[in-house]
């Protein structure tokens, strides 16, 4: 089986800084530079994740879950480590991620798909599939500004699953949506799984780390401390969890 993404011992840290200059007169003044905070958000991560996979991401927060994404669709450049990345990604990383508030929804539409590289042509035929599952049909031509948490939740949902891309990443912004639309995303994604798609998700719910993935990573403090079955490091990571509290 072919690989989708390989990271090799992939490192990303963050300088924070530790105070800031409450004016412009005193950053003027200041003739020392500023002191910094390392934060190390993924260590020496590896993973080789192969086509067709659905792997799930998870760990308490900051455990680095969202950086190793971002790091994936290169919206983070890694700190040291290799990241090497075989087909068309589409991602879903935050709200309204990708969406242009003063465009409308039929504009944000072509504007991303030509962004994932289709052209206008390939837009238009699938155009009304993507507005009959956001089910925008009715505020399709209204600016997005003017759109709901969850209308631009149905957009860029809609917009990340059906321009057909041979990798999805989503994070944990699916929990935004009602019922009805969660269980309408994962009917979807079983059909892109069934499709060969490949999947990373990053989610607190571990049920649908069970259920949807077939293998799950456990990040913990940007390290790698389990990566095998869904319910086996699941399990792994509750029994720490049940630990922690206990300590």
């Amino acid at each position: 089986m072919a690989e989708a993404i390989v990271l090799q011992n992939v490192t990303k840290v963050f300088e924070l800084p530790c105070e800031q200059q409450t004016s412009l007169k005193a950053a003027v003044l200041s003739f020392r530079r500023p002191s910094v905070r390392r934060l190390v958000a993924l260590e020496n991560v590896t993973l080789s994740i192969q086509r067709g996979e659905t792997v799930a991401i998870i760990g308490r927060n900051g455990s680095g879950k969202s950086t190793l994404l971002r790091v994936i669709c290169r919206v983070y450049r890694q700190t040291k480590g290799t990241v090497n990345v075989n087909g068309r990604i589409s991602t879903l990383l935050d709200l309204g991620a990708g969406i242009e508030p003063e465009l409308t929804g039929r504009e944000n539409v072509y504007f991303n798909g030509a962004i994932m590289g289709l052209t206008t042509k390939e837009i238009q035929t699938k155009f009304d599939r993507i507005v009959s599952f956001a089910e925008l049909d009715k505020f399709i031509d209204a600016p997005a500004k003017t759109y709901s948490n969850g209308m631009l939740l149905r957009l860029g949902f809609s917009v990340a699953i059906e321009t057909d891309p041979d990798i999805l990443l989503v994070d944990e912004v699916l929990a935004v949506g009602d019922a009805a639309f969660q269980q309408k995303c994962y009917s979807r994604i079983r059909e892109f799984q069934k499709s060969g798609g490949t999947i990373i998700v990053v989610t607190h719910n571990l049920d649908v780390a069970v259920d949807i993935a077939t293998r799950t990573v456990w990040l913990d403090g940007g390290v790698v401390r389990a990566d095998g079955s869904p319910s086996e490091t699941v399990r792994e990571y509750l029994k720490a969890a049940h630990v922690n509290q206990e300590e």
